[in-house]
């Protein structure tokens, strides 16, 4: 897959694609949906199958005071965006002038005269250009009069008619400890992804050795203890999935500061420090607690352990995605 940070200059065999646009946070099943079809209308015509989004997430720029809130960030947007079958990833850089344009400028300058789109598919809550005036009519009425097609997918539902896939639902969800739910609206776990650091090596005096992150720009999910599987990328790219436990939280017990994923690997052995690290919520065990001293806390652990192994025995590998 082919990523683009600008729309202008393309090269001529990158134009002329069908494309999905949309800000596609977390890459649900909705979203897969809309990706997948017009994957789907690029073979039929013989074209390339494009998708166009947006960074930072717009609401990030209107909203820049809101508690951290991305389900996706860059790296795993376009990870999951290529496992869908996209040539292309057309990522714009957005900010306060670049929404200031008009619904109509924005076709003109990025849809005809930047990609030169075959076609265009969006989901049908899909907004943009200044003041969110365009929409799919929109878009539909300015592709009838400048030759590009447009598809408006309507959401799936479920049978009791609400809406089934939304990043919101997801959020909600997360919050409140429930990644399994999270994980049906995704299609796969939820995941946090990140650099390993040094911590304080507590862990490893426990008996527990912990790979330790911070959470960046990523939603924060319900604090807590959870079964996880972490996933190490090799060399070659494939990534390697290990059944694990981790606690997401300040660390009452020994007077933690800040909010860090701390992951222990089952059976692993090796050096973490400096390398990416994926670590998928599977199931939620505990909330976090303060316990009476170190002792107290390493027998809560091997119990966590325990029930995490339980658990984790039950579910079928993790594949790489």
């Amino acid at each position: 897959m082919r990523i683009h940070r600008h729309h202008t200059a393309v090269a001529p065999q990158d134009r002329g694609s069908v494309v999905a646009i949309g800000n596609f946070d977390g890459i649900h099943l909705g979203h897969q949906a809309v990706i997948g079809l017009a994957g789907e209308r690029a073979r039929v015509l013989g074209v390339p199958h494009a998708v166009l989004t947006f960074e930072p997430h717009p609401r990030s720029v209107f909203r820049p005071d809101d508690p951290p809130f991305r389900l996706a960030p860059f790296r795993t947007k376009a990870r999951l965006i290529e496992r869908l079958g996209a040539d292309l990833l057309f990522s714009l850089h957005f900010d306060l002038d670049f929404a200031k344009e008009s619904a109509e400028t924005f076709v003109d300058r990025v849809v005809i005269e930047g990609l030169g789109a075959r076609e265009i598919l969006v989901g049908r809550d899909f907004v943009f250009g200044n003041k969110r005036r365009g929409n799919p009519a929109l878009l539909q009425e300015l592709g009838a009069k400048l030759g590009f097609a447009v598809s408006v997918i309507d959401p799936i539902r479920r049978a009791d008619g609400e809406k089934a896939y939304s990043s919101t639902r997801i959020r909600e969800q997360l919050q409140s400890g429930r990644p399994r739910e999270a994980a049906a609206v995704l299609g796969r776990f939820w995941e946090i992804e990140g650099r390993v650091q040094h911590g304080d090596q507590r862990g490893r005096t426990l008996g527990f050795p912990t790979a330790n992150m911070g959470l960046s720009d990523y939603l924060r999910p319900q604090v807590g203890v959870y079964a996880v599987r972490a996933g190490v990328p090799g060399p070659d790219g494939h990534t390697t999935w290990h059944d694990a436990v981790a606690n997401l939280g300040m660390r009452p017990t020994v007077g933690g500061l800040d909010l860090r994923l701390e992951t222990h690997l089952f059976d692993f052995s090796g050096d973490l420090y400096g390398r990416h690290l994926r670590v998928a919520l599977v199931d939620f065990l505990r909330a976090e607690k303060k316990f009476d001293g170190l002792p107290a806390l390493k027998d809560q652990i091997a119990k966590d352990s325990e029930a995490a192994r339980v658990i984790l025995a039950k579910e079928p590998p993790t594949a790489d995605q």
